[in-house]
């Protein structure tokens, strides 16, 4: 069964700007809403899953985005290196709930900017694939292949909406997956399409934008806040399954389904 770790939005809030999302967005969360859509977001994942929480800290809103905690393989973990000084005080926190879980906790090179899973995905080839560009810096790649002994490829982001690679790439089960052409390098699609093939899906922009590859794959479930109805059936001849879970609050942090959860 797989495992995720989540954090309630207590005090999530948009106070700053990191992300153009966050934009025009500047104290307009609604605190109950956000409590409601993450509480049915539990619900779903913790019906499928196990799910463990992190205690929530004041005055780190971003916080309840604990794809970003670090990147977590077996009883290991890279704890994430912030680019935005707004974030960079959760790290210790996320440090001291996995070091108290018994897993060993690793960084890379100072001054290196990795933001953990949100750009580091493992498809189910277990190739690991490793956004940069807009967050996370290319250098990162070579350093968790070092330390993880693990194949990985190198992605390029180039779109500041979608500024971390679990925004426009989702991998699936049995060798699928799902991605947002704009987001990426030409020489970074044309990685995806020859590793995957005909099973990747490019998305169209309105789905994209709907955050659909920000994405939780569990089993044939495909938990996404909103889905096309174009994207609902490609899913479906897949022997794929969407559920969708309204997480609007969190996107006006730049944020969906995927960012609100960690695989551990």
């Amino acid at each position: 069964m797989k495992h995720f770790l989540m954090c309630e939005p207590r005090f999530f809030e948009v106070c700053y700007v990191i992300n153009p999302w966050m934009e025009g967005n500047l104290g307009k969360v609604n605190s109950k809403l956000a409590q409601q859509q993450w509480q049915n977001l539990y619900d779903i994942v913790s019906g499928l899953a196990s799910v463990s929480l992190i205690e929530p800290v004041a005055g780190l809103p971003d916080m309840v985005f604990t794809a970003n905690a670090g990147l977590v393989r077996n009883k290991e973990v890279i704890i994430s290196s912030f680019r935005h000084a707004e974030r960079q005080p959760e790290a210790k926190f996320f440090e001291k709930f996995f070091a108290s879980l018994g897993y060993r906790v690793r960084r890379l090179k100072e001054q290196t900017i990795f933001e953990g899973a949100g750009d580091a995905l493992f498809d189910s080839q277990e190739r690991l694939w490793v956004g940069s560009g807009i967050r996370s810096e290319s250098q990162a790649l070579d350093g968790i292949v070092d330390m993880l002994n693990i194949k990985a490829c190198g992605l390029e982001l180039v779109d500041p909406r979608w500024y971390h690679l679990d925004t426009a790439f989702c991998p699936l089960p049995q060798g699928q997956a799902i991605a947002y052409e704009k987001a990426f390098a030409r020489k970074s699609v044309a990685a995806l399409d020859h590793a995957f093939g005909a099973n990747i899906i490019w998305v169209a922009e309105q789905d994209a934008r709907n955050f659909a590859c920000n994405a939780i794959a569990i089993g044939r479930s495909v938990i996404m806040h909103s889905a096309s109805a174009e994207l609902k059936f490609t899913l479906k001849q897949r022997g794929l399954e969407v559920i969708e879970s309204d997480v609007s609050e969190f996107i006006k942090a730049g944020g969906a389904c995927k960012c609100l959860t960690l695989e551990i």
